[in-house]
């Protein structure tokens, strides 16, 4: 299992979405979000060479506070082909090139393997500690990232979902969708 290291990260994951997010076409926040972090969780590189996780953050500068899904992958090396979110100087590890996720062949297999029971959701801030509130129902290894979460009640005509807590920023607890196969 990873081990989560009590440092710094420059920019923070916050300042590289402030800046990342406005320019995504699933984007329906302002121009200049004001992000607070909601939940969220990580998985294990097998290899130990990949940091991964899904970040929630809620978007407060718009009236909906809408909260979006945000997986993201740091590598101490540059990934051709792979969506850059930016870099950053972590106190530990160095310079992290810090990917969206989705576009990382190894955050793609992981997920895949969460959903068929291989490998459990990790706690976002605790080395070696299962995150117990991740549950997958049905699926199959094509995961696609729900961008923006909401209350879970139904999720339609698909075949498997994964869902996951958040904190709201008036501190309420909700469960929603953040991928389905």
């Amino acid at each position: 299992m990873a081990t989560i290291h009590n440092t710094t990260l420059v920019p923070s994951k916050l300042e590289l979405l402030t800046a990342w997010l406005p320019d995504q076409p699933w984007f329906r926040g302002s121009d200049a979000p004001h992000l607070v972090r909601s939940g969220g969780f990580r998985l294990d590189d097998p290899a130990g060479e990949v940091g991964m996780e899904i970040l929630l953050v809620t978007d407060t500068s718009v009236a909906d506070h809408l909260t979006y899904v945000v997986p993201l992958t740091y590598r101490g090396v540059h990934l051709d082909g792979a969506a850059l979110v930016g870099t950053a100087a972590h106190g530990v590890l160095g310079i992290r090139y810090v990917y969206d996720a989705p576009s990382d062949p190894v955050f793609v297999a992981q997920l895949a393997a969460l959903a068929r029971g291989e490998v459990r959701a990790q706690a976002q801030s605790a080395s070696d500690t299962v995150d117990d509130t991740v549950a997958v129902q049905g699926g199959g290894d094509a995961w696609q990232v729900n961008r923006i979460i909401t209350d879970t009640t139904g999720s339609g005509d698909v075949a498997g979902t994964m869902t996951a807590v958040w904190t709201a920023p008036d501190g309420s607890a909700h469960r929603g969708t953040v991928a389905w196969s």
